[in-house]
C-alpha cells in the first residue's frame, strides 16, 4: 500500500493507489490494475499470457478425473491416496511459501486454485473409498487427520512478525534489471520473510516430486491406468509447462539480476518444470498399459457358441 511515498507489496501483489504512468511508465494498464503487475514489454506480456494460460490448464485439468471417477467409481483403487496427500501437502506449501516469499501474483492466484482443487478431489476419493468399503474406518479417520493437519499449515502467515516484514520499495519507478546501476551479477539478500517462503516453497517442490511415485507404482502394481483420466496429467504437464515458462519469461526487476531472480525463483522452478519428467513416465504407463489391454482383448476373442433353439 501507498504510505508517506512508499510503495509496499501485499498478498496478490503491488498495493498502491498511484497512478500508472508514474509507476510504471508505458506499462499495460489493465494488467497493472487487474493482476497488479508492470508489464512493459512484449517479455512481459507473454509471461503474462502463459501465466493465465497455466491457469486455464489447472483448472480444467480435474474436471475429466471427477467425471472419470463419477463414471467407473473406482477412484479409490485407481488413484493412491499418497499421491493426493502429497499433491495437496506440496500446493499448500506452494501457497505459503508464494505469500512469504513475494512471488509473482500469478504465482499466489494458481497456488490458491491449487489447494482447493486437490481438496475436492481428496474428498471424492474419501467418498468413493467409504463407499466401496476397501479400508476400515480407522483408517478412513487417519486420511481426514492427515488433510486436515495440512489445512492447518496456511496459519504460518499469521504467524506474529510475519505480516511486519513487508519488503518497502520506493515510491518512484522500479528500475528494471537491465537499466538499474547496481551490481547485478550479485543476488539480492534474502528478506527474513522471503527466507521462511523459501524454505517452504523447497519443501513444497520435494512434495510435489515424491507426490509422482505413489501413482507410478500403483500403476505398476495393478498393470493398468483404468480409472485414471489421462486428461488430468496431460492437461498438467501442459499447465507445468507453461507456467515454468512464465516465470522463465518475467523480467526481473527490483533489483535484481537475471541471476538473482533465477535464485528466488528456484522451489517453484523444480516443482513445476522437475515434475514434467515424472508426468511423462505416467503418460508413457498409460500408453504401454492401455496398448497391452487392446492386444489382450483382440488375442481372446468370444469362443462361447450359440446357444441353439
Amino acid at each position: 500500500m501507498l504510505t508517506d511515498g512508499v510503495l509496499s507489496r501485499g498478498v496478490f501483489g503491488l498495493t498502491t493507489q498511484g497512478n500508472l504512468t508514474s509507476l510504471c511508465p508505458n506499462g499495460s494498464k489493465w494488467v497493472w490494475e487487474g493482476l497488479g503487475e508492470c508489464a512493459q514489454d512484449a517479455r512481459d506480456m507473454a509471461s503474462i499470457y502463459l501465466g493465465l494460460l497455466s491457469i486455464l490448464c489447472f483448472m480444467v485439468s480435474s474436471l475429466p478425473q471427477y467425471h472419470n471417477s463419477c463414471k467407473t467409481g473406482n477412484m479409490d483403487s485407481a488413484l493412491s491416496i499418497w499421491f493426493l496427500l502429497l499433491w495437496l501437502g506440496g500446493d499448500t506449501c506452494n501457497l505459503v511459501g508464494s505469500f512469504l516469499a513475494d512471488q509473482l501474483p500469478l504465482q499466489t492466484y494458481t497456488a490458491v486454485y491449487y489447494a482447493i482443487a486437490d481438496l475436492v478431489m481428496l474428498a471424492m476419493y474419501m467418498y468413493y473409498k467409504t463407499k466401496n468399503r476397501m479400508g476400515d474406518s480407522r483408517r478412513v479417520l487417519h486420511v481426514v487427520g492427515v488433510a486436515c493437519v495440512l489445512g492447518f499449515t496456511t496459519s504460518l502467515v499469521h504467524l506474529p512478525g510475519l505480516g511486519s516484514l513487508q519488503e518497502v520499495l520506493p515510491s518512484g519507478f522500479r528500475s528494471r534489471a537491465l537499466l538499474s546501476t547496481s551490481d547485478l551479477s550479485a543476488i539480492k539478500a534474502f528478506t527474513p520473510k522471503e527466507i521462511i517462503g523459501f524454505s517452504i516453497g523447497s519443501v513444497s517442490s520435494v512434495l510435489y516430486l515424491c507426490s509422482r511415485l505413489p501413482q507410478m507404482y500403483t500403476n505398476f502394481t495393478r498393470k493398468s491406468t483404468e480409472g485414471v483420466s489421462y486428461f488430468l496429467f496431460a492437461l498438467v504437464i501442459l499447465g507445468n509447462t507453461t507456467y515454468g515458462l512464465s516465470v522463465l519469461l518475467k523480467n526481473p526487476d527490483d533489483g535484481h539480476g537475471e541471476r538473482s531472480y533465477m535464485i528466488h525463483h528456484l522451489p517453484w522452478l523444480i516443482g513445476s518444470l522437475g515434475t514434467l519428467s515424472l508426468d511423462l513416465v505416467i503418460s508413457f504407463q498409460f500408453f504401454i498399459y492401455r496398448k497391452a489391454k487392446m492386444e489382450e482383448d483382440v488375442s481372446h476373442p468370444e469362443t462361447t457358441p450359440l446357444i441353439r433353439s
